[in-house]
């Protein structure tokens, strides 16, 4: 097992892209002795990660997010930079996901020699896609990619997820769609470090650019994360690549910022203590179900809750003693 192990951290340190793709499939596995072998890569591979800009990416319905994604990912390839590409869907828990579904969103991206596309493992929870996720993007920093994108494919919670594993997010809009705040959720917008109004091209410019005295508005009135940054509204074109550097010294400005007074350390840290604690949950919560006697009496205890048997506190409390045992 210990040869096997080794053939996958040094194909990953020889940034050999065909056995990084192999590890990265062994971690989404769900078989015990591949997780078992999963963990010992990664923990092998952890002193080797960490350098990469982190950079999560969101965005409503409509706004050509794998068009940006692909002309900002095509961009940094051409500077130089190793860019790395994953999704956290968790939608694809319900749907299956597809396999091949982000590679064709985003074709030229995907033939660049310098960038690497990874869709999110089909099946799992939210939870179970985000720590695979992470994990991924260890494997990718070990392997030398200097820039990774986390892109939320799915809504709701997922922005939160991707949110407490990069360093800067990104939210994309549009204007001209009616009220410029799109329904978008207050705490989505709490989490923002910068917004980027897509689609400034052609008869639109005039609106995107009303569109960002809006946003600027609106981030006015909220109190910044950060002491050291204030997030900032910029104007972008994917089509026309208007605004695409722009936002890419922010983010190297942001880094710097951070860099300097700590937070990003910090905010490293924290990261890692909340994935910590979100794996226990999830392991506490596998083992409840995997318990044979709770296995045993939940469907009649269900019933008992149901037609109002017993107490749900009574019932939690019968559960979680069965748990102990």
């Amino acid at each position: 097992m210990t040869m096997d192990i080794q053939f996958y951290i040094d194909g990953v340190l020889a940034k050999n892209r065909r056995i990084t793709a192999k590890t990265i499939t062994l971690i989404e596995s769900s078989l015990p002795a591949h997780q078992q072998k999963a963990k010992a890569i990664v923990d092998a591979l952890l002193p080797f990660a960490g350098e990469a800009v982190r950079i999560g990416i969101t965005g409503v319905p409509g706004v050509g997010k794998s068009t940006y994604i692909e002309s900002f990912g095509m961009e940094l390839a051409e500077q130089g930079h190793q860019v790395a590409v994953l999704a956290v869907d968790p939608s694809s828990s319900k749907s299956g996901g597809s396999i091949m579904g982000d590679k064709t969103r985003m074709e030229k991206l995907s033939l660049h020699p310098q960038a690497f596309i990874r869709p999110s493992p089909s099946g799992g929870t939210l939870g179970g896609v985000a720590r695979k996720t992470r994990e991924t993007m260890i494997i990718c920093e070990a392997a030398g990619f200097d820039v990774i994108m986390v892109e939320t494919v799915g809504v709701g919670q997922s922005e939160i997820t991707v949110a407490s594993m990069v360093d800067f997010f990104l939210l994309l809009m549009l204007a001209g769609a009616g009220d410029e705040l799109q329904g978008i959720k207050r705490g989505v917008l709490e989490l923002a470090d910068a917004i980027a109004i897509n689609k400034a091209d052609g008869d639109n410019l005039e609106k995107a650019k009303a569109a960002q005295k809006e946003y600027e508005k609106a981030l006015s009135l909220l109190t910044p994360e950060s002491l050291t940054w204030q997030p900032q509204v910029f104007t972008c074109s994917a089509l026309t690549m208007d605004g695409i550097n722009e936002i890419w010294k922010a983010i190297l400005n942001h880094r710097r910022k951070l860099e300097t007074s700590g937070e990003l350390a910090q905010r490293r840290r924290k990261q890692d203590l909340d994935w910590m604690w979100a794996l226990v949950e999830e392991g506490l919560r596998d083992r409840f179900y995997k318990n044979v006697d709770v296995s045993k009496a939940l469907p009649e205890i269900v019933k008992a809750v149901e037609n109002g048997r017993t107490s749900p506190t009574a019932a939690a409390h019968c559960l979680l003693g069965l748990n102990d045992n």
